[in-house]
């Protein structure tokens, strides 16, 4: 018997790329040995100072690495978002010998892996007669996009990465976001060769994190999981990991505040910071993570936490063009949520605006820093690939009144 039936939507074609190896789980990190001795036999350790150097979990780390048979060595220790003088400083230090079986391992939160994948793709994108710190920080600026004219052409050092923090998912994207104080940049180092080969996704990692950590590191898993799923060049696939990952994190993000100790909460959180790497390295971002780049040059706040900040507000702005979407996501997360697109929306508005407030996130910029007469600057360097993906267009005096409302 035949039955009416509705064809379904024409799929645009896409690309996908995400870590060829993921292991995820607590207790995973005892097997980071047994993933770098399938792409090599020397690792080259990148991390921060607390998640790596100083963290209970090193010994472990470097005993799985030991029982592998792999030799270590401590190449670069990340200092906060990672500037084009620290990649520049990173690659001066890296041993000349080995490179052919050296696999960078980045221990930390993003801006670690991010320095790793800086790292990883300069050692084999410059010349290797280029020495000098001056030097290799040119080098460094021509490689970033927007500001420089090459490209990583060759295949980087393999990347494994072991994230300590459940926040960019920098584990599963092709980019490393590099700041120059100098010349007042945030830009990134961009190619598909540079998604990290291994992620190693271990919650127990995750448990030293501070409340302030914890909060802006999942609200910024949060904000790039809606803005990926809204943004103009949305994609099917992460579109699909969104509606996994998101509800998980609403509900474990207050529990991880709750009690730092919680690693079923921190495992969904990571888990979703995961995905919303996969999601916006496939589809794209928006208005909060547009601002969030500047706002980090102006005040130095940290990523995380500037996206936290913008949430709210980038989703009041985008709301008449995204209700379908935000209601979408709240009948995800509250299967009992009105059948009305518009109600529906405005529950999910307001429910983000409720857990950025129960997490104790700023509402204003000056609380973060910004003078009012550099409101105006701030409008007019935000931008970038992360605008061009917001539903609302938003030109620069648009944008300056919005923030001029958030001050």
């Amino acid at each position: 018997m035949a039955h009416d039936s509705h064809p379904p939507a024409e799929l645009p074609a896409y690309d996908l790329s995400m870590p060829p190896i993921v292991r995820f789980g607590a207790g995973r990190v005892a097997e980071l040995g047994d993933v770098v001795r399938l792409l090599g036999r020397r690792a080259w350790l990148v991390g921060g100072t607390r998640s790596l150097v100083e963290s209970a979990a090193r010994p472990r780390i470097e005993a799985s690495l030991a029982a592998a048979g792999i030799e270590t060595a401590l190449v670069a220790v990340s200092a906060g978002e990672p500037t084009v003088d620290q990649v520049a400083t990173a690659l001066a230090a890296l041993p000349r010998d080995g490179r052919d079986e050296a696999v960078v391992v980045a221990v930390g939160g993003g801006s670690a892996i991010d320095l790793a994948k800086a790292v990883a793709a300069m050692a084999t994108n410059v010349d290797p007669a280029l020495t000098g710190a001056e030097g290799l920080a040119t080098a460094v600026v021509e490689h970033l996009e927007g500001v420089g004219q090459r490209t990583i052409g060759r295949w980087p050092l393999p990347v494994v990465a072991v994230p300590t923090t459940a926040g960019t998912g920098a584990e599963a994207t092709r980019n490393a976001v590099i700041a120059c104080p100098r010349r007042r940049f945030k830009k990134s180092m961009r190619s598909p060769l540079m998604v990290p080969r291994a992620a190693v996704i271990d919650a127990e990692l995750g448990v030293d994190c501070d409340h302030a950590t914890t909060a802006a590191a999942g609200l910024d898993a949060i904000t790039q999981l809606i803005e990926s799923f809204v943004c103009r060049f949305a994609r099917p696939v992460p579109r699909a990991l969104v509606l996994d990952a998101l509800p998980r994190a609403l509900a474990a993000l207050p529990r991880a505040l709750a009690d730092r100790a919680d690693v079923d909460a921190r495992a969904a959180l990571a888990h979703a910071a995961f995905l919303s790497g996969v999601a916006l390295a496939n589809s794209g971002l928006g208005m909060a993570h547009g601002v969030a780049a500047a706002l980090g040059i102006e005040c130095g706040t940290p990523h995380g936490l500037a996206c936290a900040v913008m949430l709210p507000t980038a989703l009041r702005v985008n709301a008449p063009a995204a209700a379908v979407d935000f209601a979408r996501l709240e009948r995800t997360v509250d299967p009992s949520a009105a059948a009305d697109d518009a109600v529906a929306a405005e529950a999910f508005v307001r429910r983000i605006e409720r857990l950025c407030h129960e997490s104790g996130v700023p509402r204003r910029l000056a609380d973060v820093g910004l003078s009012r007469d550099r409101v105006e600057w701030l409008a007019h360097h935000s931008g970038g690939a992360s605008m061009r993906g917001n539903p609302v267009e938003l030109a620069p005096p648009r944008l300056q009144a919005i923030l001029e409302a958030m001050y």
